[in-house]
């Protein structure tokens, strides 16, 4: 968020910007969701919803788990939140008490350990890296000191694009059974992948949450949308928390996404422009200095280790800003750690902003 403030205000002054540090699709929700919500604006009161949701999306959204995955959820399970941000609090308040333990990644989504420590709860950061393909493994939570009494993983990851197979999901959600360890599986950048499906914790342990959003692959990041499938012992108390921190998630976004599940030619199209971004990125910048890159087997980042070129991410992404007009993400956001001499590339924009902003990196390294 500094960098975006300082790129606006690069803007406002007549400066240009590349932007590479939004994690965000650009562009409108698809057609049928603009569709869907401008007939609901003239029929619909747009009152409050039931608190885990309309039902009809919650329908919609166990669907998708019995086409995508072959796996029957019951609708009860499902929980609509807003956006995914509410989830991981629900799901952090749900399923956890001050004073409890919760691992994550590091490198990882900064939100995770911020509300864990808003509400009390420790974080353990987990070192990974290219060993591990940048996740979270059974090997390296085993040897974590001390108790756990959560996990929460990312595949693919924010900000890495690495992804967990299936059989890896399943052995994490089959350790963390054994262990009595809750699982918390983020699983929000489904459908953006550049290769085999990312494997998904449905199904894979009967205590697993799994926090998902309309935000990337359906691209309705605005419209504030979220969703939750939840095991039986975490619905009541979810549903509760829900009816008094926020009633109901937007119920015209709620509406307008039960269309969104008609519209995978063109959610698939925009997923296409991400792989060739991703490869335009992938090809050139190395030759702009940025030779080593995390896999990014999913999502729309490129996290590059750049220790060979300073030891203050922030620092050269401030200088980055000023001297080229491209704007992208200090390592420091997602990793204490080792955050230092870490960046992310975000691909999500058009490929002439790709194409424009290695020129000017490799401009600027000659």
């Amino acid at each position: 968020m500094d960098v975006m403030r300082a790129a606006n205000e690069r803007a406002a002054q007549g400066g240009d910007v590349i932007h590479l540090e939004v994690g965000q699709p650009s562009g409108q929700a698809p057609a049928g969701v603009l569709a869907a919500a401008t007939a609901a604006l003239d029929s619909d009161p747009i009152g409050y919803t039931e608190a885990l949701g309309l039902p009809r999306l919650r329908e919609r959204i166990a669907d998708h788990y019995r086409h995508a995955h072959g796996v029957a959820v019951d609708t009860a399970r499902i929980a609509i939140t807003t956006g995914s941000s509410a989830g991981f609090l629900l799901s952090f308040l749900a399923a956890f008490d001050a004073g409890d333990r919760v691992a994550v990644a590091a490198p990882g989504y900064p939100a995770y350990r911020n509300i864990l420590t808003a509400l009390g709860i420790e974080c353990v950061l987990v070192p990974v890296g290219p060993e591990s393909r940048w996740q979270l493994s059974v090997a390296a939570l085993a040897k974590v000191e001390g108790r756990l009494d959560g996990v929460v993983v990312a595949s693919p990851s924010n900000p890495t694009g690495s992804m967990l197979s299936a059989i890896e999901v399943a052995e994490l959600a089959a350790w963390c059974e054994v262990q009595g360890i809750r699982l918390i599986s983020d699983e929000i950048y489904h459908g953006i992948v550049y290769g085999a499906a990312a494997g998904s914790a449905i199904g894979a342990g009967p205590h697993a949450v799994i926090v998902n959003s309309f935000s990337k692959y359906y691209a309705m990041t605005g419209w504030r949308l979220g969703w939750m499938v939840l095991p039986e012992d975490l619905v009541r108390p979810v549903e509760c928390l829900q009816q008094n921190l926020f009633i109901s998630a937007p119920t015209l976004s709620q509406i307008a996404a039960c269309a969104v599940f008609d519209c995978t030619d063109e959610l698939d199209a925009r997923v296409a422009a991400y792989r060739n971004n991703r490869d335009i990125l992938l090809n050139e910048l190395p030759s702009a200095g940025f030779t080593r890159l995390a896999p990014s087997d999913g999502a729309f980042y490129l996290y590059a280790d750049i220790a060979d070129l300073t030891n203050d991410s922030a620092d050269f992404c401030r200088r980055m800003l000023a001297e080229t007009g491209v704007a992208a993400t200090p390592g420091i956001d997602f990793d204490p750690l080792a955050g230092a001499h870490t960046m992310r590339f975000s691909f999500a924009g058009p490929a002439s902003d790709m194409e424009l902003a290695v020129k000017r990196l490799k401009a600027w390294r000659k």
